[in-house]
């Protein structure tokens, strides 16, 4: 049994177990997180598509860690001007292990 779900703007294909990374999901480390937002399932080969969520159904994750990604560089540069900005970014994320799919 499978499901897609969408959280952070990207959507993830989990199973029973599977550990995943993803943008921020509030809450403490060893907490059970319901996420809510399931676009398909899978079960056995029974296949549920939502429109555009299936009505019911819910994955329930529990938040391994909360880490920061790798610094990414973002540099501007306007060419016989004198301009030049440099800055970084590192991304919150969640490190998150599937506990449980429900289907409605």
């Amino acid at each position: 049994m499978f499901a897609v779900i969408k959280t952070g703007g990207k959507q993830y294909r989990v199973s029973e177990g599977s550990l995943f990374r993803t943008e921020k999901v509030e809450g403490e480390k060893g907490q059970v997180v319901e996420l809510d937002q399931v676009v398909m399932v899978d079960r056995d080969g029974a296949v549920t598509l939502g429109q555009p969520t299936v009505t019911g159904a819910k994955v329930l994750v529990e938040i391994v860690d909360q880490i920061r990604d790798k610094k990414v560089l973002i540099f501007k540069k306007i060419r016989r001007h004198n301009y030049r900005r440099k800055k970084g970014h590192r991304q919150m994320l969640s490190i998150l292990r599937v506990k449980e799919i429900v289907a409605a």
